[in-house]
């Protein structure tokens, strides 16, 4: 196991500083920005990287104060948004459904997966965006629940089951509907501007800024999450006396975030998403009978 623990932790450190930690939160805050007020990446990218310093170095605490108040806010007004562009086309529902279906078992995908293409590609942009979603399978989310203060795991964890529903079952579903109703997916779009050009069809020059607003936030406070979690990594690794290189080469990274095009963004990440979840998901199944002993435990109380 303790070899399992140190490939999990070098892979957690890459996938803070080259992973979901970074690049590609810095890209679509980039993107976003850049779609609504034409400011440079390079400019937007030194920014963050400043406010991202003095957060890793020192008000860390008082931003993600800030932050636990704010979020669940902007989810809750983000979903609101979605809701309102389906509402608007909600005739449209039905054949988007049907087109979802038929496009993923027509003949034509049947086919394209037969030669290599079509479903083949599917599957592995799927898994990898899955994952990049809600992070399963990843381990970063126990980074975080270990520091909380419960005296039942398996209650933990059933905490932390929440997170997956809500990003992905309520707020990617919502996402991908909004995208398909509106028929913006059929477009040369991708990335952030697909969804920003959804919530024009609706709102105008105001969805989009909106968008942003809330891109930006959270795509902050993800980078701020995942500095925790390469921190913990690092310091598994080397101690606490060298985090502050680790803090340095973090913001150098973000700022490197700005310049990067965003195919190569997203095949470091899957790259290094998959370091990281292949000793975690060993460790999960040789310690599932313990997890599972746990949990009818904690049930049968």
């Amino acid at each position: 196991m303790a070899s399992l623990a140190v490939l999990f932790a070098v892979a957690g450190v890459l996938v803070a500083l080259l992973g979901i930690g970074t690049f590609t939160q810095v890209n679509s805050i980039t993107e976003s920005i850049q779609n609504t007020t034409t400011i440079s990446p390079a400019i937007t990218a030194l920014v963050l990287s400043v406010f991202v310093a003095i957060a890793v170095f020192g008000g860390l605490k008082s931003i993600s104060k800030v932050s636990t108040t704010v979020v669940p806010f902007m989810a809750i007004i983000y979903i609101l948004g979605t809701l309102t562009v389906i509402f608007f086309n909600i005739g449209k529902i039905p054949a988007t459904i049907a087109l979802v279906f038929t496009s993923a078992f027509s003949p034509l995908a049947a086919v394209g997966g037969f030669a290599g293409a079509s479903v083949r590609m599917a599957i592995q942009n799927g898994v990898a965006r899955g994952v990049f979603s809600n992070e399963s399978g990843l381990g970063s989310a126990p980074i975080a629940a270990a520091a909380a203060k419960t005296n039942e795991p398996v209650e933990q964890g059933l905490i932390s089951m929440t997170g997956t529903f809500i990003d992905t079952l309520i707020i990617c579903t919502l996402t991908g509907l909004t995208i398909l109703v509106t028929g913006v997916w059929s477009g040369d779009l991708n990335g952030v501007a697909l969804t920003q050009s959804a919530f024009s069809t609706v709102f105008s020059h105001f969805g989009p800024a909106l968008l942003t607003i809330f891109l930006v936030l959270f795509a902050f406070t993800t980078i701020l999450g995942w500095n925790y979690y390469g921190e913990r990594c690092f310091e598994f690794l080397f101690g606490v006396r060298f985090i502050w290189l680790y803090r340095v080469v973090f913001v150098l990274m973000v700022l490197l975030g700005g310049f990067i095009e965003l195919d190569m963004v997203w095949i470091i990440a899957d790259i290094v998403n998959a370091l990281m979840a292949l000793p975690n998901l060993i460790a999960l199944l040789v310690l599932s009978p313990v997890v599972i002993a746990e949990t009818k435990k904690y049930f049968n109380k």
